[in-house]
């Protein structure tokens, strides 16, 4: 064993152990759309009296902490979104109404003297008066107290900041500034608190925030009686730390400074939905996996066996690191994940028929040599086409938002997982096996010592497909008229992701007609409602912006049709966050066909660039086409799969012009069309088994991942057809065309006069 391979097997072995130690160790991280609960993204507006910044939005985000914490949910995350947006992750809440009565609420914050403290049976029997009147209210320590009438608001309060006591050095405090009238009551407030003896709970203020005490302070006993603390500014004490100052200062600004939120997207999954996309795609890739596994066993032998063990190793490396980043698991992440997996095939695929082909060329000599030659040929190939589908999954993560970033996520991640694999765990065992002399005995065992049957079938017939390129651009011409025909005529059919509006989903007891469903829902008021059902009970209700009350009455409606329905999917989608995603849809597509031109510009001649992003536009509309013609909604999902789709079109093209330019290189003298037909006959077999590998995967998902993966599927099903086609019959034949029109013609031979009189032959 050489030393390459020792240091190769040492650090798979390592990365492996890694990754099975994070697997066993560290829970994934699910998203909502996989355990159920609901998602609200709140975006803070300008008020009279205050810009909705940065900074207002921090303080929002602190009054929202705490409204969420008294809502009781188990583990709520609450992030900060750009400047003026926050994101709210509520599991386990199934009906979002009453979250999102709380977290839109205009924080309410008051100053009460305090009474005194009651007995907490007498608590228990007190009423709730209007906020004038008198309370009983639990203090920071959570004994009950009774409160005067509020005397001062938040908007009395100009500023609240955390502070140094610039004497010692470590004291933290909460200064608190007030405006106009709000010094004096403050004033009259401390005043009369004043008059209570030291260690009286009637000399305590309190500090109240949306019904809840956040701190009680007793007045210092140098405050004289009936005088308080003037100058309209206090100090709050109480032996801080800085990040308990800082939150109480955040706190009473949040009360000072009230920002109106509006609820721009929300987003409820029921658990049962969740739980079912979790074990629809967990069978669909085991059987897909399996399916895959086969395949290459049956095409390959002991080499695609080997493959398989290290497309297992690539599924560990993948989920281990999309645990150790800490990323959330979506729903599209998770068919990006049994994704990747299939197109995990790819790499090994190309290694291994560049070794069919060198022991081939070797007339059957040197097994491990041509193993190595393989490796080293198909680098550049794996390389520019692995790039093309990161530049896709990188647009996805940059431009997209929320479930279909996560599919960026890990497509990217399972890309870089099966290069990994193929060109390191494939490699140490394909070295281990072809150096044993029992297999080198038995070349044709190894699955590179024959050339594989599509190759001999190629080689016997040795077709020119080029010959009729114009006849394969007028096809592909024919082909895209129809698909945007189709556009034209029916229009695209923008989800309520990108046109903004409401979508439930409902599991019913029994099926319910569509036609009696959309005059149920007109009777109630809604006569735009578009309603879709599928033969398993399930179905759709999609209408324009509703408030939550209004969605509750669709509810009913629907339970009392079907006889009882289950909500298992609501998405409210503001209208200018939908504007603002369809823009970036735009951009993302755009960024797409731009990157990917960009690359092959530099990595390949303009020729071919232009013919790649030519072909990938012509996927990507004959795609969209499709999806009009079958009445299916343009939505998140279809455009993840929209942009994986284009780095697969593109993946293809450039394996092809990869081996015209390795071919071109060694033969100046055959024509560039002629090159450009044994390019793709070479590469058949590997577009063919690629094809086939991912196949196999995808239509597992399109079968058993369940309503919720099926039109993903189906779309990366079609452009990987569409796109398998455009790599050898779109792509090929234009860059032939414009090779020809950017060449000039060879110089031709002038013919010599012949001298007067002379005889001529």
């Amino acid at each position: 064993m050489t030393r390459a391979i020792r240091v190769r097997a040492f650090f798979a072995l390592a990365v492996l152990a890694l990754s099975l130690y994070v697997t066993l160790t560290v829970p994934v991280r699910l998203g909502l759309d996989l355990r159920g609960g609901t998602q609200i993204v709140l975006e803070t507006r300008d008020s009279p009296t205050a810009k909705a910044d940065s900074e207002a939005t921090d303080r929002t985000l602190e009054v929202l902490r705490h409204r969420i914490d008294a809502l009781g949910v188990a583990e709520p995350t609450i992030a900060r979104s750009g400047d003026n947006r926050i994101i709210v992750e509520l599991p386990g809440i199934q009906d979002p109404r009453e979250a999102a009565d709380v977290l839109g609420r205009t924080a309410q914050l008051a100053f009460h003297p305090v009474l005194g403290t009651v007995d907490a049976g007498e608590a228990s029997q007190q009423p709730m008066p209007e906020q004038s009147a008198e309370r009983v209210l639990p203090d920071e320590s959570g004994r009950p107290v009774r409160l005067g009438p509020s005397a001062l608001t938040g908007a009395d309060v100009d500023s609240a900041e955390a502070r140094i006591d610039q004497q010692s050095g470590v004291g933290w405090y909460v200064g608190v500034d007030f405006k106009g009238a709000g010094g004096d009551a403050w004033a009259r407030l401390t005043g009369e608190a004043a008059c209570r003896p030291a260690g009286d709970p009637a000399r305590r203020v309190a500090i109240v925030l949306d019904d809840k005490v956040i701190s009680s302070p007793q007045v210092n006993s140098s405050v004289a009686c009936r005088t308080g603390i003037a100058g309209g500014s206090t100090q709050i004490t109480g032996s801080f730390s800085r990040e308990e100052a800082r939150e109480l200062g955040l706190l009473i600004n949040g009360g000072a400074l009230p920002v109106p939120v509006e609820t721009v997207e929300q987003r409820t999954v029921g658990p049962t939905l969740g739980a079912t996309a979790i074990e629809a795609s967990a069978r669909a890739a085991v059987i897909g996996t399996a399916l895959t596994s086969l395949f290459i066993i049956a095409v390959y032998r002991l080499l695609g066996a080997l493959a398989a063990v290290a497309l297992a190793c690539s599924g560990v490396i993948s989920y281990a690191a999309l645990v150790a980043l800490g990323a959330t698991l979506t729903l599209p992440g998770l068919a990006g994940f049994v994704l990747a997996i299939g197109m995990a095939v790819d790499a090994n695929v190309l290694v291994f028929e560049r070794a069919r082909e060198e022991y081939a060329a070797r007339q059957g000599k040197g097994l491990r040599a041509a193993l190595t030659a393989g490796f080293r040929n198909a680098f550049s190939a794996i390389a520019d086409s692995n790039i093309t589908t990161l530049i896709a999954a990188g647009l996805l993560f940059f431009l997209a938002s929320g479930p279909v970033r996560g599919f960026g996520v890990t497509l990217g991640i399972g890309v870089l997982a099966s290069m990994l694999s193929a060109l390191v765990i494939t490699r140490v065992l394909a070295d281990y096996a072809v150096a044993r002399r029992s297999v080198r005995r038995r070349p044709r065992l190894t699955g590179i010592g024959d050339t594989g049957r599509v190759r001999d079938w190629l080689v016997r017939r040795d077709p020119d497909l080029m010959r009729r390129r114009r006849t394969w651009l007028a096809a592909s011409a024919v082909a895209l008229v129809l698909a945007t025909s189709g556009i034209a005529l029916r229009g695209l059919d923008f989800g309520v992701e990108f046109t903004g509006g409401r979508l439930m989903e409902y599991s019913t007891s029994a099926p319910v007609d569509a036609d009696r469903a959309r005059d149920a829902l007109a009777d109630a008021g809604l006569p735009r409602a578009v309603v879709q059902t599928s033969g398993d009970g399930d179905l759709s209700v999609r209408t324009g912006q509703l408030s939550n009350a209004e969605a509750a009455e669709v509810d009913e409606t629907i339970g009392d049709l079907a006889g009882g329905a289950e909500k298992i999917r609501d998405e409210l989608i503001g209208p200018s966050l939908g504007d603002e995603l369809r823009r970036g849809a735009l951009i993302a597509l755009a960024s797409a066909l731009a990157a990917q031109l960009l690359y092959l510009a530099v990595r390949f001649r303009w020729t071919f660039g232009t013919s790649a992003v030519a072909a990938m536009a012509h996927d990507a509309l004959i795609l969209v086409g499709v999806f009009v013609w079958l009445g299916k909604p343009i939505d998140g999902v279809f455009l993840a799969a929209l942009l994986t789709v284009i780095g697969y079109s593109v993946n293809d093209s450039v394996v092809v012009f990869d081996r015209i330019r390795e071919l071109s290189a060694g033969d100046r003298k055959t024509p560039f069309s002629r090159l450009a037909n044994t390019a793709i006959l070479q590469t058949l077999p590997r577009t063919v088994n690629t094809g086939m590998g991912a196949v196999f995967i995808l239509s597992a998902l399109t079968l058993l991942g369940g309503d919720s993966l099926t039109d993903f599927a189906l779309a990366l099903l079609i452009g990987i057809v569409v796109g398998t086609y455009s790599s050898m019959f779109t792509a090929a034949p234009l860059a032939i065309e414009l090779q020809a029109r950017s060449t000039p013609p060879p110089p031709t031979a002038t013919p010599r006069s012949t001298p007067r009189g002379a005889a001529a032959i």
